[in-house]
């Protein structure tokens, strides 16, 4: 029995709205997205731009992530309140707001530059270890040390302010 060519994009539902949905708002934005993403699959394989046969997830991911930027970039999800007081008690709970962004900045603040350093090309950056050591000229072992201990003093700078996980 032959396989219809659109089965190998089918049966990566499951990975697709699991991508979004770690980096989506809500549920309702993940399956909203995640829909968006298998009507682009479905005209792009229609219209021939795509090999039924090449592996989709790759490609699955790349317009998942692409319309999580583009929704981003919408103006309905643009307007972020800076004022504590424009938010409703439940939008406060829920949001992580400016208080979050600036404990963490000042506690980014209270690390010593070589642990900063590290934690910021490691955590923002995504650098390898073998890149920071090659970079900072200290060995992979060292810079783990020091993102360790970065980030234990990081969490206590923000306990400290309340800000848990």
């Amino acid at each position: 029995m032959n396989e219809h060519p659109a089965e190998p994009w089918r049966l990566q539902y499951g990975s697709v709205y699991r991508f979004v949905r770690r980096r989506a708002a809500s549920r309702q934005d993940a399956e909203d997205l995640t829909q968006d993403v298998f009507e682009d699959a479905i005209e792009a394989l229609g219209q021939a731009r795509l090999d039924a046969q090449a592996p989709p997830l790759a490609w699955l991911y790349t317009v998942a992530r692409r319309r999580l930027i583009d929704r981003l970039r919408s103006p309905a999800h643009a307007r972020i309140a800076l004022d504590p007081a424009e938010l409703s008690a439940a939008d406060q709970e829920r949001s992580y707001g400016p208080s979050i962004v600036d404990a963490l900045v000042e506690a980014l603040g209270s690390l010593d530059e070589a642990q900063r350093r590290i934690v910021v090309m490691k955590l923002l950056e995504g650098r390898s270890f073998a890149e920071i050591a090659a970079e900072v000229g200290a060995t992979e072992e060292a810079c783990r040390m020091r993102l360790s201990r970065g980030l234990a003093a990081l969490r206590h700078q923000l306990e400290m302010k309340g800000v848990t996980p």
